[in-house]
């Protein structure tokens, strides 16, 4: 197998830590909320919006991060972002009020909505097209820890520090990696054209009505106001989106991108898999606490099989889908989830051993670590260097869509079943899987075994034409 560079390397492991710290606090707060309750005498709702200004604006500002970074330089928009997440999570920190923090937080998404596309895309521009699959399942792995081991953190430190030190600890990461990410790897653009001043407001405004009417449907009511009217202005924007990127001269979201089957198929799978996986975990963590009577530390520990998996065995699945092409390691992977969460739902049971849940739940994270990085390969392995950011940022758009989705989905389920962690859980995990029999369909979109050149050809690092069939 070809080594790695050191530049490779520094991009690799800088995209992977910059990129565990944002996907964490997507969760870590979760097993902190109770505390943050009683310290900062917050509402339920209040609670909900720690969670929620995080998600909204982070889902929002992707692609914008995506378009700054082609214009601005990726390394420089990719560093901004980090300063701007590490000052938020002071602000977190420090907050007197949970208003402070709402606020704190929603700052923090903004600069996680600059991280992770770019991050992607520094990855991506470093390795040659025949070892990227290895550095996705590097990075598919890392980031699928960060989802597992995120309520496994937010309680350790809540119950042994303070849950203030949920923030503080990623201060330390965000400074350390600003001038190494400054220093090691090269700086790199899209092509030179002006930003997409019309796209920008009509990509966040879509994101945010849809996000927001997704977060809010089980709580107002699917049929209510405050839903509907953000829904139908989200679904509104979306279509101006797509039309005004059908006729911009320097779009910041390619249409033409999607007449890539392999590009396509990756977004649905990512969507769908993320769907199932978030959901999932919300409510798995629920039901250790609630149906298993654990605190919020053991439910987190209990979560660790999902991680397990991806964390092992996510490099070497990157690895086969270079050898082997995306669309069968995503059928296994997605054919592992479907069993696994049913598998979890039908085991779960209040006077039952936890036992009986490691072999689905590991099942699980097997799925989450041979689905994932094939499918973040697919929908960037085919794309020209100065698209990659923005195949990065409809990835990571469509990735968090696909959270927030997963969770509403599987709460109206939840609550339709009568709201209970014995029947309303099973009903959700079924939900899950399902949600990734769906994940499994989309990959009838791929193709087989990619034809890449070898490493040894003198044009190795040069980008394969785009092939509308692939």
């Amino acid at each position: 197998m070809t080594t790695s560079t050191a530049t490779q390397r520094w991009a690799l492991g800088l995209s992977a830590a910059a990129s565990f710290m944002v996907i964490l606090d997507m969760l870590v707060v979760a097993t902190a909320l109770s505390t943050i309750q009683r310290d900062l005498g917050a509402s339920l709702e209040d609670l909900e919006w720690t969670v929620n200004a995080y998600t909204l604006s982070f889902a929002c500002l992707i692609l914008t991060g995506a378009a700054l970074g082609d214009r601005l330089g990726r390394r420089a928009v990719f560093a901004a972002g980090l300063a701007l997440f590490s000052l938020a999570s002071v602000g977190c920190a420090l907050a007197p009020s949970v208003g402070t923090l709402i606020a704190a937080r929603t700052v923090q998404g903004a600069g996680a909505a600059l991280v992770m596309p770019l991050a992607l895309a520094l990855l991506n521009a470093a390795f040659p097209p025949e070892r990227r699959g290895w550095a996705l399942g590097v990075y598919g792995g890392v980031t699928g820890l960060a989802a597992t081991v995120g309520p496994v953190i937010g309680g350790a430190v809540t119950e042994g520090l303070a849950w203030q030190w949920i923030f503080w600890i990623n201060v330390p990461i965000g400074l350390l990696a600003i001038p190494l990410l400054l220093a090691r790897t090269p700086e790199s653009r899209g092509a030179r054209a002006p930003l997409d001043l019309a796209g920008l407001p009509l990509s966040g405004v879509a994101a945010l009505g849809l996000v927001w009417a997704l977060i809010r449907g089980n709580a107002a009511g699917w049929t209510a106001a405050q839903t509907l009217v953000p829904l139908a202005a989200g679904v509104l924007a979306g279509l101006a989106f797509l039309w005004r990127e059908r006729v911009a001269a320097a779009p910041m979201l390619p249409l033409r991108l999607f007449r890539s089957r392999s590009f396509t198929g990756g977004n649905l799978v990512i969507f769908f898999v993320n769907a199932a996986l978030t959901g999932a975990i919300f409510f798995t963590a629920q039901c250790f606490q609630i149906l298993y009577h654990h605190g919020a530390f053991v439910a987190g520990l209990w979560l660790l099989p999902l991680g397990v998996a991806p964390l092992l065995a996510g490099p070497r699945a990157g690895a086969l889908a270079d050898r082997f092409g995306e669309r069968s390691l995503i059928v296994a992977g997605t054919l592992c989830l479907v069993a696994g969460m049913a598998w979890t739902g039908l085991a779960a049971d209040a006077g039952g051993s936890y036992l009986a849940l490691v072999v689905p739940l590991t099942l699980s994270g097997l799925g989450i670590a041979l689905s994932v990085p094939a499918a973040t390969r697919a929908v960037v392995s085919r794309v020209a260097p100065p698209e990659m950011a923005k195949a990065g940022g409809t990835f990571s758009t469509l990735r968090q869509l696909g959270g927030a989705f997963g969770v509403a989905i599987l709460g109206a389920v939840f609550t339709g079943a009568g709201g209970s962690f014995d029947a309303g859980f099973r009903a959700a995990l079924l939900v899950a899987a399902a949600l990734s029999v769906c994940a499994a369909v989309a990959t009838g979109l791929l193709r087989g075994r990619p034809r890449i050149a070898p490493a040894t050809a003198p044009d190795a690092r040069r980008e394969p034409a785009p092939d509308p069939a692939r």
